[in-house]
Order: structure tokens, then C-alpha cells, then sequence
């Protein structure tokens, strides 16, 4: 009797830069629980609808994960992004990737998003919001961001949501774009005072 042999699980995920310097590049993250890159589809939108502002712009990618958004955000001409991610494996390979692409503009801290932007202080013009789908951080997240003023006046949010998740929405944003894609709901929001 042959034996079937077991595949294991990878270890291993990719992405691909979509747009701008780094275009076309592929870099790898370690897979861990909740890490869900955004698809290239959905970002390769979301970049077209954010063209117009992501030359020198501050970013806070906030659940960073694989860095998709802001690793995207940087080779399309922002300024700075932070990235933030509580695992060590994650952070490090962040790190990596920053270095591999000989990135200067971005900072990669590893902590949670709630106790990092409980101390910060700098506004950001750009900020993605892309938790797992099954976590209660997004209400927090957003409360944080407004409560400490870490949103620049006219700046960008943008979620990354469950399809049939509801997302209650505090005072001082509009929503701009909303779209879903399978599973996933994604929508830009703009703040203004």
C-alpha cells in the first residue's frame, strides 16, 4: 500500500509591486495567522484612486503584515511610511524588504497599532486600515487616529473589510470610494475637520 505523502503547509507568500519604482519586483513575507496581503486587483484600484495624493505623503501602514500597501505607497513617490506589525518574524522581514529595495523612507516598528498610536503624535496623510477580517480593532483603530489628531486635514483612510462586515463610521469622514472584490469590501474615506 503506497502511502500518500502530506504537503506541507508553505511557510513562504509572496507579492508583486504593482506600480511605480519598484515595479514588477517580488518580495516574500513569512505566512502567519491573519496575514492576508491585499490582492493585486484591489490595490492596483485603490493606487489609482489615490494617484493624485500619494506624492510626499506621510503613510501609516497600521497592520502591515506583508507591507503590501505601504511597500506600494513608497515605490509610487510617498514620502515616509511606517509600518506596523506585532509579530517579530513579520517585522523582520519588513525590514528585509526595505533594505533588499534600498528603501530610506520606511520605518518598520514592531507593536501593536493601538499601543503605537496611543503615543504617537505626527499626523499622517494616508493611513491603511487592514486588520484581519475577524478582529475587533477596527472602531479603536479609528478612534485613536481622531481622538489624537493623527489624521492631517484632508487625508486618506482606507479599509479593508469582511464583504458583509458593517462598519460604523465616526463624525469627520466621508466616504469617497467603496468597492468589494469576492470576499472583501474596500473603501477610501477622506477626513476633513
Amino acid at each position: 500500500m503506497r502511502r500518500q505523502s502530506r504537503s506541507k503547509p508553505p511557510t513562504e507568500g509572496s507579492i508583486r509591486i504593482i506600480g511605480g519604482d519598484w515595479r514588477g519586483r517580488k518580495l516574500h513575507f513569512p505566512i502567519t495567522d491573519g496575514l492576508r496581503p491585499t490582492g493585486d486587483r484591489v490595490r492596483e484600484t485603490l493606487f489609482n484612486w489615490l494617484a493624485p495624493y500619494i506624492a510626499g505623503a506621510r503613510c501609516l501602514d497600521a497592520f502591515a503584515g506583508s507591507g503590501a500597501l505601504g511597500l506600494e505607497a513608497l515605490s509610487r513617490g510617498a514620502a515616509h511610511c511606517q509600518f506596523l506589525d506585532p509579530q517579530r518574524e513579520v517585522t523582520t522581514a519588513l525590514q528585509s524588504n526595505l533594505s533588499l529595495l534600498k528603501a530610506q523612507a520606511g520605518t518598520v516598528t514592531q507593536a501593536s497599532a493601538l499601543e503605537w498610536l496611543s503615543r504617537s503624535v505626527e499626523p499622517f496623510d494616508i493611513v491603511f486600515i487592514d486588520p484581519p477580517f475577524d478582529s475587533d480593532l477596527y472602531e479603536p483603530t479609528l478612534k485613536l487616529l481622531l481622538e489624537r489628531s493623527l489624521l492631517a486635514d484632508g487625508s486618506w483612510l482606507y479599509l479593508e473589510s469582511a464583504r458583509d462586515r458593517q462598519l460604523p463610521m465616526p463624525e469627520g469622514l466621508r466616504l469617497h470610494r467603496d468597492k468589494v472584490a469576492g470576499q472583501t469590501r474596500y473603501q477610501l474615506w477622506q477626513h476633513s475637520h
